[in-house]
C-alpha cells in the first residue's frame, strides 16, 4: 500500500506555495562506512523524504554528542519501511524515523527494532508510548488529519461550516468534500480509519454509503485533492477548484499563513475539529545499527527539547514532549483538537487490507 505523511503533505503544499523546504543534513566528513560503529562520528537516520529540521538545531546535536547526521531519505512512509524491512539486519541507517500508528504494527512484527528506552521518555505522556514495556520505538510527534474549509466560500455563502462526521452528510454540504483515495494516500486512510472509530465495524460502511450519496469526490493523493481540488487553498485560489470541503491536517492553516506574502492576519482556512484521525510518529534503533550508540544519542535528541520545539514550523507536527513550547504563530493560526479518533495499531493491522478493499467496492465503484 502506498501512503504518504504529514510531512510529505507539509512540503508539497510549500512547494505549491513558491517555497522549498531544506534538506536535513548535518555538516562534517561521513565516516559511517569505516566499519567500527563505536568510532564513528556519523549517525544516519533513515526516513520519509519529507523530514526536515533546522541546521542550528542540528549543529546543537553535533556539539552536544560529537555526532553529525547524516539524513538518508527514503520516498513516503510506507516505501521507506518497506526498505528497511528487505533489509532487516543489514540496515541502511541507525535509526529509522517516521512510521506512525497506521504501519507500526507492521514495523513491529517485523522485528526491524532493536529495544531501547530513550532518556526522557517519562516527559511523555503514556497514551502516545503505543509500545509500552518493550521501548521498541519512542514517540516523537502527533497530528491530526482533519476536514479543513475555506471561509470565505462559507461566509459568502452564509452557510456554517460543518463541524463533524455527522454534518458532512447532510443536505446542505452536497458536492463539496473531496477526499484522498484510502489505497493509496495516507490522509486519505487516516480519514478512513476515522470513520472506523466513529461508526465502529458495523457503522462505518453504512456512513460511507451516504457520503457518497452526497456527492464526496475522491482523487488520488493530498496534492491532487488540496492543490487542485480545494478552493481555500493557495494552489486553490488560482485555478477553477470548486470544493470547500477537503481531507488535510489540522496544522495545514498555519502553514497557508506562514508561507504567504504578505502573511494574512487570519488564516483562509480552518478545520472541522469533529471529523479528525490522530497520528503519532515513532522512531526506533535499526537492529543490525553500524553506530548503535550513535543511534540512541539521536532517539534521546529527537525527544530533547531544541528538537520537539523545532518541529512546529518545520514539520508542523505537535511536540510529544509535555511542556514543550510552541511557536506564536503555530497556536495562533493551529487548531487544538481535543478528542480525535483512534484506532489501536493492532486493530488497523489486522483489518487495514480489507476495510480499504471494501472502502474501494463502496465508493470507487
Amino acid at each position: 500500500m502506498h501512503t504518504t505523511t504529514k510531512r510529505l503533505a507539509v512540503t508539497a503544499l510549500a512547494a505549491a506555495l513558491g517555497v522549498s523546504t531544506l534538506a536535513a543534513c548535518g555538516g562534517g566528513k561521513d565516516d559511517s562506512g569505516s566499519g567500527d560503529g563505536k568510532k564513528s562520528k556519523t549517525v544516519t537516520l533513515v526516513s520519509h523524504d519529507s523530514f526536515n529540521a533546522s541546521d542550528a538545531v542540528l549543529k546543537a546535536f553535533t556539539k552536544e554528542t560529537g555526532y553529525t547526521v547524516k539524513v538518508l531519505k527514503s520516498g513516503d512512509a510506507g516505501a521507506a519501511l518497506n526498505q528497511e524491512i528487505l533489509t532487516k539486519g543489514s540496515p541502511r541507517g541507525d535509526v529509522f524515523f517516521g512510521v506512525d500508528n497506521t504501519l507500526l504494527s507492521r514495523a513491529l512484527d517485523n522485528g526491524i527494532f532493536t529495544p531501547y528506552e530513550a532518556k526522557g521518555l517519562g516527559e511523555i505522556p503514556a497514551e502516545v508510548q503505543l509500545d509500552r514495556g518493550k521501548h521498541r520505538v519512542t514517540p516523537v510527534d502527533t497530528g491530526d488529519i482533519c476536514v479543513n474549509y475555506d471561509k470565505k466560500y462559507f461566509a459568502d455563502k452564509k452557510l456554517a461550516p460543518p463541524k463533524s462526521f455527522d454534518d458532512l452528510i447532510k443536505p446542505a454540504y452536497k458536492n463539496l468534500l473531496v477526499t484522498e483515495n484510502a489505497g493509496t494516500s495516507s490522509p486519505g486512510l487516516g480519514f478512513l480509519l476515522g470513520t472506523v472509530g466513529r461508526y465502529g465495524d458495523d457503522g462505518w460502511q453504512g456512513y460511507w454509503k451516504k457520503l457518497r450519496a452526497n456527492g464526496v469526490k475522491v482523487v488520488d493523493g493530498w496534492e491532487q485533492a488540496y492543490n487542485e481540488e480545494f478552493s481555500g487553498s493557495a494552489g486553490g485560489k488560482a485555478s477553477k477548484a470548486d470544493r470547500p470541503l477537503v481531507v488535510s491536517y489540522a496544522s495545514s492553516p498555519p502553514v497557508e499563513v506562514l508561507y504567504a506574502k504578505p502573511q494574512p492576519k487570519e488564516a483562509p482556512t480552518g478545520v472541522a475539529t469533529g471529523t479528525c484521525f490522530r497520528q503519532t510518529e515513532f522512531a526506533g534503533l535499526l537492529t543490525g545499527a553500524k553506530n548503535e550508540e550513535g543511534g540512541k544519542a539521536l532517539i534521546d535528541f529527537l525527544i530533547g527539547k531544541k528538537f520537539q520545539e523545532d518541529m512546529p514550523l518545520n514539520m508542523f507536527v505537535n511536540p510529544v514532549v509535555k511542556d514543550a513550547k510552541l511557536p506564536e504563530l503555530f497556536t495562533r493560526h493551529g487548531v487544538v483538537v481535543a478528542k480525535p479518533q483512534t484506532v489501536a495499531p493492532e486493530k488497523i493491522a489486522e483489518n487495514r487490507e480489507q476495510w480499504v478493499k471494501s472502502w474501494s467496492s463502496l465508493v470507487l465503484k
